[in-house]
C-alpha cells in the first residue's frame, strides 16, 4: 500500500515551486517582471512622499552563456525609503509589505519585489544588495531569502553617514535572464509607464550601454490616495471575523458605525434589524450563526452609499493628456474621466482617452493601451475587459472611424482592488460595473471624435469643390472674354477669394 506524505510549505516555498503563476515563467518574462515590479515599487514610494519620481535602471551583462545570460539589475529611486528595521523583511519575505491597506497602490500582494530577488537567488545563488534611507543614516543590507522558513538571511549590514540627506532605495541583484527577447517589452513598458506618469523621469541603460530616457513633462505631483475604513460590501466572512476580534466597540451598533465607511446610525439600525440582531449585542460574544446573519443582512441591504473615492488617485485629465501628447502628438485627443463607481464594495474610476492622427500609425487594428493603477498592462490583451469593450461592443462605424485609422485608445482603471484574473496582473476581469463604465466613457469620447472626423470630412468635401472652381473658372473667363471680343481676360481672383480661396491655394492648384 502506497504511503501519502503530507507537508506544509511556506509562501516563499510555494512561489519557489510555482513561480510561473507570478509571471516569472521564463528568463525573458522574468526579466520584464523584475523591472516592472521594482519600478512599480519606486513609483509608489515617490507618490507616498509626494516627490517627483527620478528612477534609474541599469542592466549589465555579467556572464554570457548562450540563450540566457547572467545580468546585474540595478534600480534606484528617490522615494521615501524604507525604515532600517523593515528592510530585510520587506525585500526578503514573501507576502510581507505595506500595501494591504484600503487605498490604491500599484503593488497588490506584497510579492513582486521579493519575487524578483527570489528569482535571482534561485537562478544564480547570489545575494541581493538593498540600500535605503529615509533621510538619516544609509543602511546597506546583503540579503538572501530562507525559502523554507520564508524569512530573510542577513549576510551583512552596513550603516553609512548620509551627508547629503539622501532619501530613496536602491535594489541591486544578479539574475539569469534573456534580454534579447524581453528588450521590446521592457522598453514598451517604460514608454507606457511614462505616458501614465508624465511627472516621472525614468532612465534605462541597457547591456549595450544605450540610454533610454523618458523625461517628465509635468512638474506637479499627483495627489496621493488616502487610507479609509472598508466599505461593508467589500467585506467577506473572514474579514468580518477579524474586524470583530480587533474592534474596541463593545456592541454591534458601535461596531458598524466606527469600523466601516458610509455606515451611519440609521444604516446600522436598518442592517441589524434586517439581521434580527440587537443593537447592544456584544461583539466579543457573537456566535458563528450570528456572524452569518450579519453578513447576509449586509448583502441584502440596498441603501448603502457609494464607497469613499478619496482612497483613489486617478491619472487625471491633464496628466493623461500630457503623457499622450508627449509620445504621439496627435491631431485630436479627448480624455474622459468617469465619476467614482464601485463593484463589490470597492471604489473605482475609469479614465479613457482617444487620440487620433499625429505619430499614431495607421492600422486596421486600433492601438489599445491598458493601464491599471497607473501601470501599463502588456500581456494577455484579449483576456482583458477593455479588449472586449473596444473590439466587441463598440461599433466604430457609428463614429465615422474608418477600418484603417490612426486611432489609439487608452483605458485606465484605478481601484483599491483591481480584479486581476491572475497573480501576474496582466488582464482585468470583466466585472459588469467596470465594463459598463468603460463602455460609457468610450462612447462619450467617441462622440467627440466623430465631430472631429465630420469636420475633416466637410473640409475635404469643400476642398474638392473649390478645386473644381480653381480648375474651371479661369477657362470660363477665357472663353467669356473670347466670345465678347475682349482682349483682356477678366481677373477671377476676387471671385475666388469671395468663396474662401486664398492666393496660395490658387497657385498650388495651378502649379
Amino acid at each position: 500500500m502506497s504511503e501519502v506524505k503530507f507537508e506544509q510549505i511556506s509562501p516563499a516555498d510555494f512561489f519557489y515551486r510555482n513561480r510561473d503563476i507570478a509571471g516569472f515563467t521564463n528568463p525573458s518574462r522574468a526579466l520584464y517582471m523584475s523591472v516592472r515590479e521594482l519600478v512599480e515599487n519606486s513609483l509608489d514610494a515617490c507618490e507616498i512622499g509626494e516627490v517627483l519620481p527620478l528612477i534609474k535602471i541599469k542592466l549589465t551583462t555579467i556572464e554570457e552563456k548562450g540563450e540566457t545570460d547572467i545580468y546585474r539589475l540595478y534600480v534606484e529611486d528617490n522615494g521615501i525609503g524604507v525604515d532600517a528595521e523593515h528592510i530585510p523583511r520587506a525585500f526578503a519575505t514573501v507576502l510581507y509589505g505595506s500595501k494591504y491597506s484600503n487605498k490604491q497602490s500599484r503593488g497588490t500582494f506584497g510579492l513582486g519585489g521579493t519575487m524578483a530577488l527570489l528569482y535571482g537567488q534561485i537562478t544564480t545563488n547570489q545575494p541581493a544588495i538593498v540600500i535605503s534611507s529615509r533621510g538619516k543614516d544609509i543602511h546597506e543590507y546583503k540579503l538572501m531569502i530562507d525559502i523554507v522558513e520564508n524569512k530573510p538571511r542577513i549576510l551583512d549590514h552596513k550603516v553609512h553617514r548620509n551627508n547629503n540627506n539622501w532619501k530613496g532605495t536602491i535594489v541591486d541583484f544578479i539574475l539569469e535572464a534573456d534580454y534579447q527577447n524581453s528588450k521590446r517589452k521592457i522598453i514598451e513598458y517604460l514608454r507606457e509607464t511614462s505616458i501614465a506618469n508624465p511627472h516621472a523621469t525614468i532612465s534605462f541603460i541597457d547591456p549595450k550601454g544605450r540610454l533610454y530616457l523618458y523625461e517628465r513633462v509635468i512638474n506637479n505631483v499627483p495627489k496621493p490616495p488616502k487610507e479609509a475604513l472598508p466599505h461593508p460590501l467589500g467585506i467577506d466572512a473572514e474579514a468580518m471575523i477579524r474586524l470583530l476580534s480587533e474592534t474596541k466597540a463593545r456592541n454591534l451598533f458601535n461596531f458598524l458605525t466606527t469600523n466601516f465607511q458610509k455606515v451611519g446610525a440609521k444604516t446600522a439600525k436598518e442592517i441589524l434589524e434586517l439581521a434580527g440582531l440587537p443593537l447592544t449585542a456584544n461583539t466579543k460574544k457573537l456566535k458563528h450563526e450570528e456572524v452569518t446573519k450579519l453578513m447576509e443582512a449586509i448583502k441584502k441591504y440596498k441603501n448603502f452609499r457609494a464607497p469613499d473615492a478619496s482612497t483613489l488617485s486617478p491619472i487625471g485629465i491633464d496628466f493623461l493628456k500630457a503623457g499622450i501628447e508627449k509620445e504621439f502628438q496627435p491631431e485630436f485627443i479627448e480624455v474622459i474621466q468617469r465619476p467614482p463607481s464601485a463593484y463589490s464594495g470597492f471604489p473605482f474610476i475609469i479614465e479613457v482617452a482617444l487620440a487620433y492622427g499625429g505619430k499614431i500609425p495607421i492600422s486596421d487594428t486600433y492601438q489599445l493601451y491598458r493601464f491599471a493603477n497607473k501601470i501599463p498592462l502588456l500581456y494577455d490583451e484579449r483576456a482583458d475587459v477593455s479588449w472586449k469593450v473596444v473590439f466587441e461592443k463598440i461599433n466604430w462605424n457609428n463614429y465615422k472611424v474608418p477600418k484603417e485609422a490612426a486611432l489609439a485608445i487608452f483605458i485606465h482603471l484605478c481601484s483599491t482592488r483591481i480584479p486581476y484574473k491572475t497573480v501576474g496582473k496582466e488582464a482585468i476581469a470583466d466585472r459588469p460595473e467596470i465594463e459598463r463604465e468603460i463602455t460609457i466613457a468610450i462612447r462619450e469620447a467617441a462622440r467627440s471624435l466623430k465631430n472631429h472626423l465630420s469636420k475633416i470630412e466637410k473640409k475635404e468635401e469643400k476642398k474638392k469643390r473649390l478645386n473644381i472652381f480653381i480648375k474651371y473658372l479661369p477657362k470660363i473667363a477665357q472663353f467669356s472674354a473670347k466670345l465678347s471680343n475682349r482682349k483682356k481676360v477678366p481677373s477671377i481672383d476676387p471671385l475666388l477669394k469671395s468663396i474662401g480661396l486664398e492666393q496660395i491655394q490658387i497657385e498650388e492648384s495651378n502649379s
